[in-house]
């Protein structure tokens, strides 16, 4: 412990590392700040019925992403969510464009190109999310929550062109904290909102316990937080696994005109990911478990009403069921398209290296290609067991808002931004010769 306090008192050593990291909590604490500014035209008094529409369902997964802003009828209320979808159709749509698949191989001027396109099909996106957000409102509040009047035009195309400003402002500043700061800047604007819950959710169910609303008192809170930390030490686990594959690389001869040089062969690894979907698996799950509710919503029929009760019940047997099955299924599409092992194999070709056993080419690829697929299927099984598990706790009297901590799209977010993050300060870190967070010993000198 005490090295791990050496090693963050030396951050502050480092000038453009200091820097890095004040400026990125500056400007998280400005998104912050914008969360809790009410649009113009609603009075901030009369919005508890909203508040209490996003304890369950879509809205609670919305409200968490943005901390709070999307039942605070927030400027932000959106928040990065219509940036997050572009991005996601904009990389489902390089699988079958060639123009996209193009700009992804000309390196960074094709990576720019891409950005602007994702910035314009997040502000259509916006354009579309905003008035559906301001029906929702019309919907929801009470005619006497909107000062300029009930269903005046005034107040929809002002909130919509402020819910889009709100967003490429969000947009705007997640990019300058990945320029300028320190870590991905949309994730850690993603990462605060969802931690901005998380004090308000264990003092809710602090209470709860304390109280006697439920059985077990003090002692069960404890055991809840264990479980906790255990279940972050698995998603830790998850996001950090890899099988290695070892890769040998062939003998280079170089020949002078009086000498000869052999250099040995370089052994090297290619390190395969348990999990190397991410937390998208979860994302496109969810996003098709919204579309039952919808699609039976829209009948008054007796078996309609029964689909979309089931379908909006987040901690429900069949709700989850059905969402661990579209995890486990689209781990596997995902990571087919983003893990391009014919490529891999034709680059380690090219380079002369080749793994020990295996004949280069269609072989090579073919050997990863199977190596993936037997370590996908754990790690989608393990995914969709994080994914379902605030369901599994929520069946022994765990309040559902400290319930969504223990797993799903938030945990695995929070863990992997935060791995990110330190492993951007201990690159700062051991290139001024210092130890990182993670590690341990005493500060290493600089070699002359």
């Amino acid at each position: 412990m005490k090295k791990f306090f050496e090693s963050f008192l030396n951050v502050w050593k480092i000038e453009e590392l200091k820097n890095r990291i004040i400026l990125t909590l500056g400007l998280l604490l400005v998104y912050r700040f914008g969360a809790h500014v009410t649009l113009p035209g609603i009075d901030a008094t009369q919005l508890t019925s909203l508040a209490g529409q996003t304890d369950k369902g879509i809205g609670s997964i919305l409200d968490m992403f943005t901390g709070g802003a999307f039942s605070k009828a927030s400027v932000f209320a959106l928040g990065i969510m219509p940036y997050i979808s572009a991005s996601i159709v904009v990389q489902l749509m390089g699988i079958a464009i060639p123009y996209l698949q193009k700009l992804q191989k000309d390196g960074e001027s094709g990576r720019k190109k891409l950005n602007q396109i994702t910035r314009w099909l997040t502000i259509a996106i916006t354009l579309v999310q905003g008035p559906g957000y301001i029906y929702n409102l019309y919907r929801t509040l009470p005619n006497s929550a909107f000062l300029l009047g009930f269903d005046s035009f005034s107040f929809l195309f002002s909130s919509v062109l402020i819910l889009t400003t709100g967003t490429i402002f969000a947009m705007w500043l997640g990019e300058k904290i990945t320029d300028k700061g320190i870590g991905n800047g949309i994730s850690l604007l993603i990462m605060v909102g969802i931690l901005a819950r998380l004090p308000q959710a264990l003092y809710q169910e602090f209470v709860s316990k304390m109280s006697g609303q439920t059985t077990g008192g003090p002692m069960l809170l404890v055991i809840e937080v264990i479980v906790w930390l255990l279940i972050i030490i698995a998603c830790v686990l998850l996001v950090m696994a890899v099988r290695k594959i070892p890769v040998q690389y062939a003998r280079r001869t170089t020949t002078g005109d009086f000498e000869q040089d052999m250099m040995g062969g370089n052994r090297q690894w290619i390190p395969l990911k348990l999990n190397s979907a991410g937390v998208m698996p979860i994302i496109f799950a969810q996003a098709i478990m919204f579309i039952p509710a919808a699609v039976a919503g829209l009948s008054k029929s007796e078996t309609s009403q029964s689909i979309a009760g089931t379908f909006s019940d987040m901690f429900g047997l069949w709700y989850n069921v059905v969402f661990a099955s579209l995890i486990v299924i689209f781990t596997f599409f995902y990571t087919a398209i983003t893990v391009p092992t014919n490529k891999m194999a034709d680059d380690l070709k090219r380079s002369g290296g080749f793994i020990p056993g295996v004949k280069p080419g269609i072989e090579t690829a073919d050997f990863l290609d199977r190596i993936m697929s037997l370590i996908t299927f754990p790690g989608s099984l393990f995914l969709a067991l994080i994914a379902v598990f605030p369901a599994i706790v929520v069946s022994f009297s765990v309040q559902q808002s400290w319930a969504m901590f223990y797993g799903g799209t938030s945990l695995i977010i929070m863990v992997g931004v935060a791995i990110d993050t330190i492993q951007q300060i201990n690159s700062y870190l051991l290139n001024k010769h210092y130890d990182g967070l993670m590690k341990s010993g005493k500060n290493r000198k600089a070699v002359a």
